[in-house]
């Protein structure tokens, strides 16, 4: 897997080293990935932050890529060039993902390639990305959107998720928990989890009623998991339960359920033989029928084309 990513005068450290970190940590796990910086044809830049960086390859390490990355953009929200417009749409036409992470999807944006999609960016700049392209559908309160060829990030960190998730769509969970891990970052949260939330986050405690029923849960998928009975767990009424879930999570106690059910009959299909009933029964899910119709929704395939899947790609990697 070839990545190049652009780099610009004045960009920010944190948002360049993203795919790097990441990208260059799979490689470390024995995968043929690799990572290039490449910008308009200088040689050298500067970061925000002040450092100057050399080495930077020429427009050409785009060329035949498989990913090509926007991690940032300018802070003064300008127009991408017509070079890189051109640059990111022959790259589309060769069969490249195109990622726009943070500020980045204002410059994907600009080439037509997310008109009549759904796209997201950093939220104090989403209303720049609607008045100056109004054909992309705005979702402002995710973390990222993958349409299969190009992918959108929201802010900072979400660039992050959006990277593991490239990871875990080409080499399964288990890659991406060993990258994970190495990184000490969380392995997989959903692209349909808030960006940000009002109230803030909870610390993780082990006396916080809400992380001793997630850990629970979690090792308990296979159990019918009602919101009553994680309420009744938590010891709590079923109305504040979801309101403290929430602002826990950022997301309903009913999403992160099936989340976590269809995590783990993604990671039984890459790594066990079991039948897709007891896969389905595993994970919680009261039929086959209801986990193929789930897993159709979230991942537009099969249970049975996502294990062969699998299957084919683990081996050669």
């Amino acid at each position: 897997m070839k990545i190049a990513i652009y780099a610009f005068d004045g960009v920010p450290m944190f948002h360049l080293a993203v795919p790097q970190m990441v990208f260059e940590e799979v490689k470390r796990q024995g995968h043929k990935w690799s990572t290039e910086l490449f910008s308009d044809g200088v040689k050298s830049l500067r970061t925000a932050e002040g450092y100057q960086l050399g080495g930077i390859s020429g427009p050409e390490a785009a060329i035949g890529a498989d990913v090509v990355v926007v991690p940032s953009w300018f802070d003064d929200n300008r127009t991408a060039g017509g070079d890189l417009q051109a640059l990111l749409v022959e790259a589309h036409r060769s069969g490249a993902t195109i990622m726009g992470l943070c500020l980045g999807a204002l410059a994907v944006a600009d080439t037509g390639l997310l008109d009549h999609r759904s796209a997201v960016t950093h939220w104090k700049s989403v209303n720049d990305l609607a008045g100056r392209r109004p054909a992309v559908h705005i979702d402002a309160s995710v973390l990222y959107i993958d349409h299969g060829d190009v992918i959108t990030s929201a802010g900072t960190a979400s660039g992050i998720d959006a990277c593991l998730h490239l990871v875990r769509k080409n080499l399964g969970a288990a890659a991406t928990n060993a990258v994970s891990r190495a990184l000490v970052v969380a392995p997989h949260r959903e692209g349909g989890q808030a960006q940000y939330i009002e109230r803030p986050l909870r610390p993780p405690q082990t006396d916080d009623p809400i992380s001793r029923v997630i850990e629970w849960a979690l090792n308990n998928l296979s159990e019918p998991l009602s919101i009553e009975q994680l309420a009744s767990r938590a010891h709590m009424s079923r109305r504040t339960f979801i309101r403290d879930f929430q602002a826990s999570t950022g997301t309903t106690p009913a999403s992160w359920v099936r989340s976590r059910r269809l995590d783990e009959s993604r990671r039984l299909l890459e790594e066990t033989t079991l039948p897709i009933d007891q896969v389905a029964s595993a994970s919680g899910f009261t039929s086959t029928v209801t986990m193929r119709q789930n897993f159709a929704t979230a991942f537009a395939t099969t249970p049975t084309d996502y294990r062969r899947r699998f299957e084919a790609l683990l081996p050669s990697e």
